[in-house]
């Protein structure tokens, strides 16, 4: 059972796992032929240090009551989420190479019900921090001290539906939701600045009654100190400022991997600088 900080993983720990799940991810999805690894990749270090630092959560009792909650709205990372779910013990390491295949439980974005750890299904951007909010919600309605967590990508937020439901969490009050946005500057499309701008993200989630807490979203630390200084009185937001495919240089920053995997011998050199078996 993880129970947050203190029988955690520490920033060592944490590093070293978010390298895991970008190497997990390199191999799901070059196994597959497909996915998902850019927006998988900028995401590794926040996977760390939820599961292995500070959500509470027990792989061994998926549907524990007092178990906090995660979302993936950017549905689409899914890899970067079963990699995480399986290095933490809800199911063995060797399925993440069935991503995508036939009969699989790791479908191309998450499914409640086929796989433990696996809150609501997503993949219809704009959707999950609604869901969240009623997660929210219901636990404030049941006296639970349940957390919800809930990542959204920054192409995401260009859907009108984050915004009403943000506006439910500042009006409800609802201090045990923190939304992370995977600030990555890359959509399929390109450059989120330049197919619809969100800019000034940290004013307008303000303006909507959020904290707003921005932070290096590869910084396990950095990223550590800003889920400790969540709002007790409203709902937070943390950006993560990060690097569409982290941790590859060829995939740093380049669009043509939001959706596609690794060629054989890309997948090779990804590897090797990952430090991971060739």
């Amino acid at each position: 059972m993880f129970m947050g900080s203190p029988n955690g993983l520490d920033a060592n720990g944490l590093k070293r796992m978010a390298n895991r799940i970008r190497m997990h991810v390199i191999e799901m999805t070059s196994e597959a032929g497909s996915g998902h690894p850019g927006g998988s990749m900028s995401s590794a270090e926040l996977f760390a240090v939820l599961y292995f630092n500070v959500m509470r959560h027990d792989p061994k009792d998926p549907d524990w009551p007092e178990r906090d909650k995660f979302v993936l709205s950017k549905g689409h990372v899914a890899p970067g989420l079963y990699a995480a779910l399986a290095e933490a013990g809800y199911f063995p390491v060797d399925e993440l190479l069935t991503l995508r295949k036939m009969g699989s439980r790791l479908q191309g974005h998450p499914a409640k019900g086929k796989l433990p750890g696996i809150e609501v299904s997503t993949g219809s951007l704009g959707q999950g921090l609604s869901m969240s909010c009623g997660l929210a919600l219901a636990a404030k309605l049941d006296k639970k001290d349940t957390r919800i967590f809930c990542l959204v990508g920054d192409g995401e937020l260009q859907e009108g539906q984050n915004w009403e439901a943000l506006m439910l969490a500042a009006h409800y009050k609802l201090n045990n939701l923190t939304v992370f946005v995977d600030r990555n500057r890359l959509q399929i499309m390109g450059c989120t600045e330049e197919t619809l701008s969100i800019d000034p993200l940290a004013a307008k989630l303000k303006a909507f009654g959020l904290k707003v807490i921005s932070t290096d979203g590869h910084n396990v630390k950095k990223i550590m100190a800003a889920c400790r200084k969540v709002s007790l009185t409203a709902p937070t937001a943390i950006i993560l400022n990060t690097v569409k495919g982290k941790g590859v240089s060829f995939m740093e920053n380049n669009i043509d991997f939001h959706g596609r995997s690794c060629k054989p011998d890309e997948k090779e050199k990804a590897m090797r600088e990952l430090g991971g078996a060739q």
